[in-house]
């Protein structure tokens, strides 16, 4: 058998800094561009063959008894949020038409199991520049299909021409004058009848949304009817028109059918126990991109309903928001490393001249005067450890340490988020930076307010501990979450500047994270609770205690010691553990009844990164049993409604807030993790103490390979490329995973002694554990519990 290749580690093939481009420079996006890119219209396509122009159509329907859904109408109605591959040749959504439509937040909440919806929309990529699709209605009334340019866009309709019988099946246009032409050609079928065009006459359109044409395509509509579409782009509209009755002529089930079966046969997978676990968050993400009209750049709002709007009171054309961009990249990498990195660098392009990377910014607003927690350096170092894109990386950086250097800008007296110039941080805004132009919401907001909203943590109960301080516009109160995350944005610049050869820049940003880590060791770490605590100014502690307390674990800042009594008080259940976990603030809080917003509730970035820090510290049980919650919390009410959600109350597991939030599906990420993950202090690791039964993940990619993993309470087998790599007889973690030409090592962490039998190097001559020569049969090794470090030799 061929040895495994060498897992090449990021920093081999080095950077040189020269060659660094600024980030925040426009990309330039692969074009055209096709996908439901228009936040309102779920139920359409965008076709955008540059920055700036293109055209889309949706689709809407009206039901006998005189209700109508259109445009945000079937945010409301999801049945299924179906899949979507990454790059767009397949997708499916459906709708359940037996809900009361245009009733909004009002529409009520059903169990998906046992309902079949009214509207089912297919489509996929045809070549370049085209598109097929498929409308399956199961209702009665009509379904109208509307043509519209889209945000700003603008272009020529031409009159449509009758087909035979006096309807037409095809309108064409140019995306703007001398611009790209555009067509799109249909075959409507009846119940019981073959494909032929509509019966019905074209008319205006019932609702406007963007720049309607003057025309829209009504088709009576009962169970059992279908519309085949065919949408292509051209150099001119006679072009266009040519390539979509073209790929319309062959009929468009054979070749959906084919995309969505390779789709399936490749994309990343769960089954067992953990059914449908990977699915839940690329099918959520894959249908949350959205494009920015003016580029032609992708990017992920906080959810399809998350965009704000703008001055004069119309939807902004996109609204990216400052810490959810850098999970939704670290969720978009299960299936798309393109996506995910779009998603950063969507991010990092908000950035002000400050350095701030703001709370939120869209193309006609957003915040100058406050950023949100800086945890994009982390994403890139994670992204980077598992696929090594070096150039991507280098084009990020300089953004990355701009943000970083923008907390610690010299400001009056001290740094920007250093009010009291004690070397720790506060959150703050920048009354001098204020937005003229701010929504509804934000105008005369408070400094406390706008401190409030940069912590990301809008209404947690801590910052009632703190006092606005006018004079360094930044709370009085140093915060154990913010020094936390600048302790790890300190010690990820670190790794991504020295994966890309830069050790002295590398060993600046590590005696950053050092000084901070000290200081909130003496400052922030009170031993008496064994707990960190935010502390003011005056030096007494604040006594609230939340999740966020908890985060000093990912960025490292913890002895092994203090970790320990981290982890007392977390596992604790009159403090934060239980059956749903984990609470934004302690379940001993005045405020945790309230259940409000991030009073009480359970917030994906909280578990996710709270995970991350057991991991980091070896608490693989502890972090087992969070994953098996997060996943429940999150699957039940994927698998029983749909959803996506915001939060979850602590006490019932209920969902609250959106119902489709991009980073709801970190709770998934987490159990996906479990799996396997790549870190960079943990480099690639595998398996689970806390296997949650039967369940196995195929086909991730990881360091240029695809992985398999298999768990379960009797042990684990993994698969690299199709091949066995290796099994155990137990449940086992096994961290930094090195395949060389000829050897094998990790560091193994298991409860209980088990066997291990690996695979490669193809035939070995020696194994050692914890340096010690230890006897094989054959490939079989026998090992203790504990922790060990393992090495295979050939």
């Amino acid at each position: 058998m061929r040895p495994f290749p060498r897992l090449v580690p990021p920093g081999a093939h080095p950077v040189e800094p020269s060659d660094i481009s600024p980030p925040h420079a426009p990309q330039t996006p692969p074009f055209p561009a096709i996908g439901a890119f228009h936040a309102q219209s779920w139920t359409g396509l965008v076709f955008c063959p540059g920055p700036g122009e293109g055209f889309a159509f949706r689709f809407s329907v009206s039901l006998l008894d005189g209700s109508r859904a259109d445009g945000e109408d079937f945010f409301w109605i999801v049945h299924e949020v179906g899949s979507h591959a990454p790059d767009g040749s397949y997708a499916r959504v459906a709708f359940d038409l037996g809900l009361p439509l245009g009733r909004g937040r009002e529409t009520p909440l059903v169990r998906k199991p046992g309902r079949e919806p009214g509207l089912v929309l297919e489509w996929g990529r045809m070549g370049e520049a085209g598109a097929v699709g498929r409308v399956s209605a199961g209702f009665g009334g009509e379904l109208e299909l509307v043509p519209f340019f889209p945000w700003d866009w603008d272009g020529e309709w031409e009159e449509p021409s009758p087909a035979p019988g006096g309807v037409p099946s095809l309108f064409r246009g140019r995306s703007r004058p001398g611009g790209f032409g555009f067509a799109l050609a249909w075959r409507f079928s009846p119940p019981g009848a073959g494909e032929r065009s509509p019966i019905l006459s074209f008319s205006p359109p019932s609702v406007s949304v963007g720049k309607a044409a003057p025309f829209s395509f009504r088709f009576p509509s009962a169970p059992g009817t279908y519309l085949s579409f065919s949408a292509a782009l051209g150099r001119s509209p006679e072009a266009a028109e040519e390539a979509a009755r073209r790929n319309l002529e062959g009929g468009v089930l054979p070749p959906l059918a084919s995309a969505r079966e390779t789709y399936e046969a490749r994309r990343v997978h769960v089954d067992g126990v953990w059914r449908g676990l990977a699915e839940s968050i690329t099918n959520n993400l894959h249908w949350m991109v959205l494009l920015k009209p003016e580029t032609g750049e992708k990017y992920v709002p906080a959810g399809r309903r998350w965009i704000f709007p703008a001055p004069d009171g119309s939807p902004d054309h996109w609204t990216v928001f400052g810490w959810d961009s850098y999970f939704n990249a670290l969720e978009l990498a299960v299936e798309s490393r393109d996506l995910a990195m779009a998603a950063l660098r969507a991010g990092l392009a908000t950035q002000y001249p400050s350095g701030c990377v703001p709370n939120w910014r869209g193309r006609f607003g957003g915040t100058p005067d406050r950023s949100q927690p800086p945890v994009g350096s982390f994403a890139l170092a994670k992204l980077l450890a598992r696929f090594g894109n070096t150039q991507e990386a280098a084009e990020c950086l300089p953004a990355l340490e701009r943000w970083s250097a923008f907390w610690r800008a010299p400001k009056g007296q001290a740094a920007r988020r250093d009010g009291n110039g004690d070397g720790l941080f506060e959150w703050g805004s920048d009354t001098g930076e204020l937005s003229a132009t701010p929504p509804p919401w934000e105008v005369n907001a408070s400094g406390w307010q706008r401190a409030a909203w940069e912590s990301g943590q809008d209404d947690l109960p801590n910052w009632e501990e703190a006092v606005w301080d006018e004079a360094a516009e930044t709370f009085d109160l140093a915060s154990v979450d913010l020094n936390a995350y600048l302790a790890l944005d300190f010690e990820s610049l670190a790794w991504v500047a020295s994966a890309l050869g830069d050790e002295e820049k590398a060993e600046g940003y590590r005696r950053r994270w050092g000084r901070l880590r000290d200081l909130m060791n003496e400052t922030l770490w009170n031993e008496e609770r064994g707990l960190y605590l935010d502390r003011k100014w005056d030096g007494s502690w604040s006594r609230r205690v939340a999740a966020s307390n908890f985060l000093p674990l990912v960025a490292g800042v913890p002895t092994p010691e203090q970790a320990s009594r981290l982890l007392e008080t977390l596992l604790d259940p009159a403090w934060f553990w239980g059956d749903f976990v984990l609470p934004t603030i302690s379940r001993n809080d005045p405020a945790f009844p309230q259940q409000q917003y991030w009073r009480g509730t359970i917030w994906p970035p909280m578990n996710y990164l709270v995970y991350q820090g057991l991991k980091r510290y070896g608490f693989d049980e502890a972090a087992g049993e969070l994953a098996q919650k997060s996943v429940a919390l999150f699957l039940k009410s994927w698998h029983d409604y749909q959803l996506c959600r915001e939060n979850y109350d602590s006490r019932t597991g209920e969902g609250g807030g959106q119902r489709y939030q991009s980073w709801g599906p970190l709770f998934a990420l987490i159990g996906l993790e479990e799996f396997l993950d790549v870190t960079p202090w943990g480099g690639l690791t595998l398996g689970s103490l806390r296997p949650p039964g039967e369940t196995t993940l195929r086909r991730l990619r990881a360091l240029g390979r695809s992985w398999t993993v298999a768990l379960s309470p009797r042990g684990m087998r993994v698969d690299v490329d199709g091949r066995t790599l290796l099994s155990t007889d137990a449940p086992c973690v096994l961290r930094e995973v090195l395949l060389g030409a000829d050897s094998f090592s990790c560091r193994l962490h298991a409860a209980r002694g088990l066997g291990l039998r690996v695979e490669h190097p193809p035939t070995p001559r020696r194994a050692l554990v914890d340096g010690q020569v230890t006897a094989m049969e054959g490939r079989f090794l026998r090992v203790p519990a504990g922790r060990h470090l393992l090495r295979l030799e050939g």
